[in-house]
């Protein structure tokens, strides 16, 4: 399940490793953790504009720039030896289960209001663990 899409994910993290390399795009090579993500603000806006206009053709387009410019983030991140990729992916995959506890554990919700709830509160206790 998902072959296609996980082989194209490897393409983009291929494509995004040799613009940053040697012989890559001068522009993302000059990028760095500040600029990418005012970048990923700025597109994220973008995003937004395409949704509330059902622009659908945009979103698609813009969702893949947001897309890029996360790669090139972590990317950049790499590089400096703080974090890599299967760290984010780890760390995303784990934060989607522990904020979802009606869906992977015993937690029951009725709405969606209530998801939201559930959702809320743990990501307060994740911010108390952390102090």
């Amino acid at each position: 399940m998902y072959q296609k899409e996980q082989d194209l994910f490897a393409d983009l993290i291929s494509i995004v490793t040799r613009l940053r390399g040697p012989e890559g795009c001068l522009w993302d090579r000059k990028q760095t953790l500040s600029t990418m993500a005012a970048n990923i603000v700025e597109e994220a806006q973008e995003v937004q504009e395409a949704a509330e206009k059902c622009d659908h053709n945009n979103l698609c387009e813009e969702l893949g720039d947001v897309l890029m410019d996360i790669l090139i983030t972590i990317e950049i991140a790499r590089e400096k030896g703080l974090f890599d990729y299967q760290l984010v992916l780890q760390e995303a995959k784990a934060k989607f289960i522990r904020r979802h506890p009606h869906v992977f554990g015993d937690t029951q919700v009725n709405s969606a209001e209530e998801a939201l709830s559930v959702w809320q509160k743990m990501k307060q206790l994740e911010r108390e663990d952390r102090k």
